[in-house]
């Protein structure tokens, strides 16, 4: 049943953006629904792979244990779950708000009044659910607090302009006719040469 509710929420939700990018909304200055253009994070995120992202069926117990010591409103729990992650991980209001209907649902949050606002309690049995997931939490978390790639992205972008340089060297030389069998051979062996030593490199960093 749960399983059920998630997936129908979780179709609706791709609908509404599949329809507002069909037609045009939710772009901002910069982009198609995110208001920001693809910078040096989209180009690492291909390359280094994405962000700590939250299991569908996880976000749940990341929202019980935000409103666990105080009540909360759907964008303080947002907030929350940011800095407690080190700004790895920012659910949007399209996961959070789902998921407090939820919890509401399920009887684990109940909705109370705090200074004329709406915000987010936990229940007894919502506290038992989120002890009994407490490790997945702390799990999720202590992955999302490691030394994280975007937390290099200056000193990462170096490292790329510089093997940027040697794919512009070898493409210009490709169209000059420049590239011999002996040159080619001359260059596979300083590419794996320094192929060894990254290599070695990182293995020591590694142990």
């Amino acid at each position: 049943m749960l399983a059920d509710i998630w997936e129908a929420r979780r179709r609706a939700h791709a609908m509404h953006h599949w329809h507002a990018a069909r037609h045009g909304h939710g772009w901002g200055r910069g982009g198609p629904l995110g208001g920001r253009r693809p910078g040096p994070a989209d180009f690492f995120g291909d390359f280094f792979g994405p962000p700590p992202r939250a299991e569908r069926g996880n976000v749940r117990y990341l929202v019980l244990d935000a409103i666990s010591e105080q009540a909360r409103h759907g964008y303080e729990i947002i907030q929350a779950i940011e800095e407690r992650s080190g700004g790895a991980y920012r659910p949007s209001p399209g996961v959070i708000y789902p998921t407090l209907q939820l919890l509401e649902e399920l009887g684990h949050a109940r909705v109370v009044e705090q200074e004329s606002r709406k915000v987010y309690a936990i229940t007894d049995a919502g506290k038992q659910d989120l002890a009994a997931h407490k490790e997945e939490v702390q799990d999720f978390y202590d992955r999302s607090t490691d030394d994280h790639w975007e937390r290099h992205a200056e000193d990462i972008a170096e490292l790329m302009k510089r093997t940027a340089r040697v794919f512009k060297s070898f493409r210009r030389a490709a169209r000059r006719g420049h590239l011999s069998a002996r040159v080619m051979m001359q260059i596979r062996e300083v590419l794996d040469d320094a192929a060894e030593r990254i290599e070695k490199i990182l293995a020591e960093q590694e142990r």
